[in-house]
């Protein structure tokens, strides 16, 4: 059996855009039909085969681990802490010590797409590339704006701001090489999206991606919370037959 890689969740956001609607709840506590954003998440992955998931965690987040535990719905649990906000890329590097694959997944925890995770790890493994992100047919300013190359490679990567070429949106879901998170400065607060990636394909890394035709479903603010509420309630009903049909 093929090994499936570990899967890292960076969820210590403050979620301060969200106070309003949740209150002081951390972001992937918001609820969605009266669970846990973060239930979703994990589901997901159980899904998809996965069987270990670190979470990084910050803000309140005694509150996730006492909910979730060291397991939930199949999957053992493991929780990195920030004592203050590292960014994605310091998280992420917070959290190397846990990882115990060769390579690992990571997702934004605040954040659903209905991607096949399966194929996406099958996809990376199946080149030569240190890291393949998932990418959406859209464009968004408070997005990550994606210009995609010849056969596939990631060219551009900026983080929240539209750019020439480009077509595509990050999902937040990357497939990332355990040898190229140990580069990330350890300590240090910084970002995938706006800092590290943009280093990575400067230095001429190999970066693929992955194209997925649906939708990113976020809930940063409180618009887009309302929005996922119904959404997302679809997703999971949808699943939960899928799950049944094949049992």
């Amino acid at each position: 059996m093929v090994e499936t890689p570990d899967v890292v969740v960076l969820c210590g956001g403050f979620g301060l855009r969200l106070r309003g609607v949740v209150g002081e709840a951390p972001k992937p506590m918001a609820t969605i039909r009266g669970r846990p954003f973060m239930e979703l998440l994990l589901k997901q992955l159980r899904r998809h085969g996965f069987s270990r998931v670190i979470l990084s965690v910050g803000y309140k987040h005694e509150v996730i681990r006492e909910y979730f535990g060291d397991q939930a719905f199949g999957l053992d649990l493991v929780y990195s802490t920030e004592m203050s906000p590292l960014g994605t890329g310091g998280a992420l590097r917070q959290a190397l010590d846990h990882i115990e694959t060769d390579d690992v997944v990571v997702l934004n925890g605040d954040s659903y797409t209905n991607v096949n995770l399966g194929a996406l790890v099958t996809t990376y493994r199946m080149s030569d590339s240190v890291a393949t992100i998932v990418v959406i047919a859209d464009i968004r300013p408070d997005a990550g704006s994606i210009v995609v190359g010849q056969n596939g490679k990631l060219k551009t990567f900026a983080e929240k701001r539209l750019v020439p070429d480009a077509r595509y949106l990050s999902a937040g879901i990357y497939v990332l090489d355990k040898h190229l998170v140990r580069g990330i400065p350890l300590g240090r607060k910084i970002s995938l999206e706006e800092e590290l990636f943009p280093q990575w394909l400067a230095k001429g890394q190999d970066i693929q991606t992955f194209v997925y035709d649906g939708q990113c479903i976020d809930i940063g603010t409180p618009e887009r919370y309302q929005k996922a509420q119904e959404i997302l309630n679809k997703v999971e009903m949808e699943n939960i037959f899928e799950s049944e049909a094949q049992s």
